[in-house]
């Protein structure tokens, strides 16, 4: 890519196995080659780690979401320490997907708190920055006791909508709490805004309550950092079309897509669901009305900024 390319000489890309296709993009927008690095398992299962290539005195940057399985996050880890144990100057965890983000605080007795615990062990292993995406909550931010950059997927989305040319466009959100994140999309789109409000009485269950905003004869896009059993985005839809919304699209970071969540979102009135590559999705999880938008390029210019010590918040434009 025209401006992008950095000097190889200083700068160190690896990969795990999370998501080796997003690496091999952000490799290829910086005009890098992915450093050697052997993963495998011993013979008990153990995952064995080693970089085959001289990183002391680099700039080493570590593309790993920690999706499940846990093995991902091992992984991360591992490849941490033994950067930092090969002599890397500086290890920055570039962490599309942050796992265990929705255990952020203590909502009942005797529960760990997830998030907390995942962000002490990168630190513990040796990472000296974390670039990341759409994390669950921005306060999560405040786990690492290391600087933090939190990039959006939002401009990508834009973009992809600007193109479509919608009717009368609404951005929905499908709850409160990330009513603030849908206010700065629609603006960035020109739309107005309407708010779900729903009640979740367990974990992965949730039930449409009530619609605020004026949706109908509009196309509605409903907007959230990700898509796990697909409950949510699936009822509100069928919600927004029973109030006389048209075309209905969803978006989404992280797609997680647990469980039911394909069939859900397939027997939903759904035009289009548009989500990130921050988590490789495998083929039997796709289907004809999901579109998959590339963050690799965002994740490139975020890598070569701070590669350059150049200030990486132009990129929240």
């Amino acid at each position: 890519m025209d401006g992008l390319a950095v000097p190889s000489h200083g700068l160190k890309l690896l990969s795990g196995t999370a998501n080796r296709a997003l690496a091999q993009e952000i490799a290829g927008n910086l005009g890098v080659d992915l450093c050697k690095v052997h993963l495998g398992r011993f013979a008990d299962g153990e995952i064995s780690v080693r970089i085959d290539e001289n990183v002391r005195g680099n700039d080493v940057f570590i593309v790993q979401p920690t999706s499940p399985p846990a093995d991902n996050l091992m992984e991360l880890l591992l490849l941490i320490d033994a950067a930092r144990r090969a002599s890397a100057a500086r290890i920055t965890c570039v962490m599309p997907y942050y796992g265990y983000a929705r255990q952020d605080r203590k909502d009942q007795p005797r529960v760990p708190i997830g998030a907390k615990l995942v962000a002490n062990m990168i630190v513990t292993a040796g990472a000296d920055r974390v670039l990341g995406v759409d994390f669950h909550q921005h306060q999560l931010q405040g786990f690492f006791d290391i600087p933090v950059d939190h990039l959006y997927a939002m401009p990508v989305f834009t973009a992809h909508y600007k193109r479509k040319h919608l009717n009368e466009p609404v951005v929905v959100a499908p709850d409160v709490g990330s009513a603030k994140m849908a206010r700065g999309f629609a603006k960035r789109l020109n739309a107005t805004l309407a708010i779900i409000d729903k009640r979740r009485p367990k974990p992965n269950v949730s039930e449409v309550v009530n619609v605020v905003g004026e949706v109908e004869g509009r196309d509605c896009i409903l907007v959230d950092d990700m898509i796990d059993t697909a409950g949510t985005v699936s009822e509100a839809a069928r919600a927004l079309k029973e109030l006389g919304a048209m075309d209905v699209y969803i978006c989404a970071t992280h797609a997680l897509l647990s469980g039911p969540a394909v069939q859900r979102l397939t027997d939903a009135p759904i035009k289009e669901i548009a989500v990130c590559d921050t988590i490789a999705i495998p083929e039997e999880r796709r289907f004809d009305r999901l579109v998959v938008l590339s963050v690799g390029e965002l994740l490139s210019k975020a890598v070569r900024f701070t590669h350059s010590e150049q200030s990486v918040s132009s990129l929240f434009d």
